[in-house]
């Protein structure tokens, strides 16, 4: 209720050319329900992480409910039955709606208590707040891999109805590769899957559009015309039924070259000796399709051919078609390639070009793009390139810096304004999500902190590691990147952790060691950083950096400080997405 009494001034908002675009850490449960209004979204897309290279086994162990909380985060998307599954499972079969329920109490009987009840009972509490939140003209893309799909679809048949099932879209995500030469016995998997449902009866939609594939053409599109190259194939000109204008004689001739050539003359059922009539043919049942003015426009613009029999036939050009008709399936937009420049390292990245199309077949400009599973925000690059509003949450800080650095890196200047929700914005917040990090084991407070100097995690930790995220910059011109090694510090410090960063700076051979620290630094820290000395560029001769530098989440918040390092060029740290202007990339045909 009290959602629903506050939404008016959010949904003017969302309403206004002067909406702010959003961009929420957190859990997506948790923000849909408190910030997202009934009715608010035109479009949504979620990619949410499931871990599928799990075997069945695994998947379908049953589980005591006693194993540590559920866990996404960047590198590990596993859902995992334990009490938290338990209370929203007892969440879902209390205030779910009567389909929905029936339809979990079925599957948990069938499937038990293990990781893959656990994920679509976490599925079940999200898809009922996607849909409160769609707008009844609104549509929803789910994407997933034929693992979970069939329980996917269920669920979405019981929150949307069965009814508003629209389409199954097969996107083959890979190349060929054998899964027998793994080890499997098995067919290769080269395909996920993607779910569309609408709301309401009348949901957006934009025909798009693909190139005809190189076999159609040769075969229905295969006459060249003369002079311009063109591709053209014939069409017939006449129709089974009778319509207007259409019982007329076409009167053509036969010239000394054997061509025919159409009479432009007004004398339409005048006889004229060495001509010849093409017209209705009562035994036939056959009339003209076209009337006898559009017949003369063909003439005109030269787009008549006949046959030897002299009847005439429609030209049309393959340069003048849209191409085929959306389909679903999906093979013309292959996965991101390893050195593509679109590549940001992140693990679940989707092309933009997957995104663009559905963007652009489901939303219009200045609609609200909704993508609850954002990770690294292709969706909401996409959805600011064509111009639509967005609103993007995840749960992991490391996906929030990610996608602030690709937004920025992408548009520059033209970048619209966002918002950042959920963030720490002073020092008691950073303290609070120091806590929270302690209990829940997601190293969030890292995450957040290494975003604030633009560093990246340390992927695989571990035990005497003493490196949470590292920095790559360059400082010459030998294509060499260097790098600085962060640890960060949400306790208490002292002295000897200088100490021990000065080492992993040795270990590493980095250029510089930063430290990042919640609690204020002692004297004997910053005495013994000092100690360490400078490092002096050799590009740059004359100016020295520390070599070990101190930084406070107070001072870096405040935007007093930042690391100090040459830079010959922006921060490599996260690769740089592509730089594109905002309304670039609008799509007819996509081939």
């Amino acid at each position: 209720l009290r959602r629903r009494l506050s939404a008016g001034p959010i949904l003017a908002a969302m309403a206004s050319p002067d909406w702010t675009n959003q961009l929420y850490f957190g859990d997506n449960l948790d923000i849909l329900r408190e910030h997202i209004p009934d009715e608010s979204v035109d479009l949504i897309y979620l990619d949410p992480p499931f871990n599928s290279r799990a075997t069945y086994n695994i998947l379908f162990r049953e589980k005591s409910g006693e194993e540590s909380a559920a866990q996404i985060t960047a590198f590990d998307d596993t859902w995992h039955w334990d009490r938290s599954a338990a209370a929203a499972y007892h969440d879902v079969m209390t205030n779910g709606p009567a389909k929905l329920v029936d339809l979990l109490d079925a599957m948990h009987k069938f499937l038990g208590q293990n990781d893959m009840m656990a994920y679509l009972t976490m599925m079940a509490q999200r898809m009922v707040e996607l849909h409160r939140v769609l707008k009844p003209t609104g549509s929803l893309y789910l994407h997933c891999d034929p693992t979970a799909s069939h329980y996917i679809k269920l669920l979405l048949d019981g929150t949307f109805g069965a009814r508003a099932f629209l389409t199954e879209i097969t996107w083959k995500r890979t190349s060929a590769h054998s899964d027998t030469r793994q080890g499997r016995r098995q067919h290769g998997r080269i395909h996920d899957i993607i779910f569309v449902y609408a709301k309401g009866d009348q949901w957006t939609w934009n025909p798009l559009y693909t190139e005809y594939d190189k076999e159609y053409v040769d075969e229905f599109y295969r006459h060249v015309e003369e002079g311009t190259g063109r591709r053209y194939r014939t069409s017939d000109l006449t129709a089974a039924r009778p319509g207007g204008d259409t019982e007329y004689d076409w009167r053509i001739k036969r010239p000394p070259d054997g061509a025919w050539q159409a009479d432009l003359d007004e004398g339409w059922k005048t006889p004229v000796r060495g001509w010849e009539y093409k017209g209705i043919r009562p035994y036939a049942r056959r009339y003209w399709g076209y009337s006898q003015e559009n017949m003369r426009d063909f003439a005109e613009q030269g787009r008549l051919v006949y046959t030897r029999s002299g009847m005439p036939r429609y030209k049309r050009y393959l340069d003048e078609m849209p191409g085929v008709s959306l389909q679903d399936v999906w093979t013309d937009i292959p996965p991101i390639a390893a050195r593509a420049r679109e590549r940001l390292s992140y693990p679940t990245q989707k092309p933009e070009a997957l995104l663009e199309r559905i963007i652009a077949s489901s939303s219009n400009e200045g609609d609200v793009v909704l993508d609850p599973f954002c990770g690294c925000g292709t969706t909401v690059a996409v959805a600011e390139r064509l111009g639509r509003k967005w609103i993007g949450i995840d749960i992991t800080h490391i996906a929030i810096a990610l996608l602030k650095s690709r937004l920025h890196d992408t548009f520059a200047d033209d970048l619209s304004p966002y918002n950042v929700i959920g963030d720490p914005k002073d020092v008691e917040s950073a303290r609070a999500l120091a806590v929270a990090s302690e209990h829940d084991g997601r190293y969030q407070f890292q995450w957040w902190t290494l975003g604030l100097v633009e560093a990246r995690p340390v992927k695989e930790r571990g035990p005497d590691a003493g490196i949470d995220g590292f920095i790559t910059f360059f400082d010459d011109e030998s294509g060499r990147a260097k790098r600085i090694v962060v640890q960060v510090k949400s306790g208490r410090v002292e002295r000897a952790d200088i100490a021990t960063l000065k080492g992993d700076v040795e270990r590493e051979g980095a250029a510089i060691g930063l430290f990042v620290t919640l609690a204020e630094p002692t004297e004997p820290m910053r005495q013994e950083a000092t100690a360490a000395g400078f490092y002096e560029p050799e590009h740059f001769p004359g100016q020295l950096y520390s070599r070990i530098q101190i930084l406070t989440i107070e001072a870096l918040l405040s935007g007093e400080v930042h690391a100090e390092y040459p830079r010959m060029a922006p921060p490599a740290t996260f690769r740089r997405a592509p730089r594109r202007r905002r309304a670039e990339g609008s799509q007819g045909a996509l081939g």
